[in-house]
């Protein structure tokens, strides 16, 4: 074995796979159709921007470290209790904060098969081991979940919906998942595309966490606010549990410009409106497109569809994804969640979406 000189990173962090996002430039291409990332296909609150930019002279100054103004918005908006809402550089600060207080070495984080990879990411990178509990229909199992809940068991997170699969699970089976949960588990509730969801029988979890002490909620700003690029993020949680992330976060986590422009896209519904509108819209149309092409997408109730493809032949995801390349259409490819024959396309523009629905019935149809 050779030996290297140098620091040494802790236990199991080299083993950890990165995190790789969505492309968002393509050779050839000065501007490619962008619709890999689920980002929002009409942009950010004329208001919100206004916001950023009317703080351009005021940089220098440190932002608010209690966020009190936007979590006090926060609670106007969804009728909680600001004093439990905690903001974050995006969702994903909060799911570290979370799995550096409540996980490591030791201990299980659960997570659904296909769930958001910075689940298991950020397991590893405390210690913990994360556990991928298979999924049925592509869809969360709360029965396979709780079969797997052990004494080291932490957290258990459930994105709901789910992404990449944009599959989701009812009020009743959230309540019935807490309900088989020991006390010492936490239930995380990662809500990122709650607004888009039009079901009954959905609930973001915040009557979960109204609940319970061992069940939070976590939102962002980065979807059908559009405000992906500030990384701006918040949670709803027990007193407890934010009391504890209050202590761990850093002080000034989430930047001026980033609170002032969550603060007005909250103010504009018009804007939020339109984008829900929008996406009630082109999503189905998006889904029924690929059906005909014989591609079984899943029932996603998110901004985004999920086709699949056939495993051989020359109409594979992997041709499908560069015949589209070739065309200026960047999508997501799904292997790196266990979806080697499936591809993510964000619901964009109605041009966009009609341009990818016409380049994928070509593609099938050669």
């Amino acid at each position: 074995m050779t030996e290297t000189s140098g620091p040494v990173p802790g236990p199991g962090i080299l083993d950890i796979a990165p995190y790789v996002g969505g492309d968002a430039k393509l050779e050839g291409f000065e501007r490619p159709i962008r619709l890999a990332s689920n980002e929002s296909a009409l942009g950010p609150s004329p208001k919100a921007v206004a916001a950023y930019r009317a703080l351009a002279g005021e940089i220098h100054r440190y932002p608010d470290g209690s966020a009190d103004e936007l979590r006090h918005a926060l609670g106007a908006h969804h009728d909680l209790d600001p004093e439990r809402i905690v903001c974050g550089a995006g969702s994903d600060e909060l799911i570290g904060l979370l799995l550096r207080a409540y996980a490591g070495p030791d201990t299980e984080v659960l997570y659904s098969q296909h769930g958001f990879l910075m689940y298991p990411i950020g397991a590893q990178a405390v210690g913990a081991t994360p556990v991928a509990v298979p999924e049925r229909d592509l869809t969360a199992d709360v029965d396979a979940i709780l079969a797997r809940v052990t004494p080291r068991t932490r957290i258990v997170f459930i994105a709901n919906p789910n992404n990449p699969t944009g599959t989701y699970l009812s009020s009743s089976e959230m309540a019935r998942l807490h309900a088989g949960l020991p006390p010492h588990v936490l239930l995380a509730i990662d809500a990122a595309y709650a607004e888009f969801v039009n079901r009954n029988d959905y609930e973001p979890g915040a009557k979960l966490v109204d609940a319970a002490d061992n069940v939070v909620m976590l939102r962002t700003f980065s979807k059908i606010y559009a405000l992906a690029g500030l990384r701006l993020g918040w949670g709803y949680f027990p007193p407890a549990v934010a009391d504890v992330l209050n202590r761990v976060r850093g002080p000034f986590n989430v930047s001026a410009p980033a609170l002032a422009a969550g603060v007005a896209a909250l103010e504009d519904t018009e804007a939020l409106a339109k984008a829900r509108a929008h996406n009630d819209r082109w999503q189905p149309w998006l889904n029924e497109r690929m059906a005909a092409l014989g591609l079984d997408p899943t029932p996603s109730v998110g901004n985004f569809v999920l086709p699949r493809f056939p495993e051989n032949g020359k109409h594979t995801a992997d041709a499908a994804v560069a015949f589209l390349q070739k065309r200026g259409i960047l999508i997501r490819k799904m292997g790196g969640y266990g979806l080697p024959h499936a591809i993510r396309i964000t619901v964009g523009t109605g041009e966009e979406n009609e341009k990818v629905a016409a380049t994928l019935a070509e593609f099938m149809a050669s």
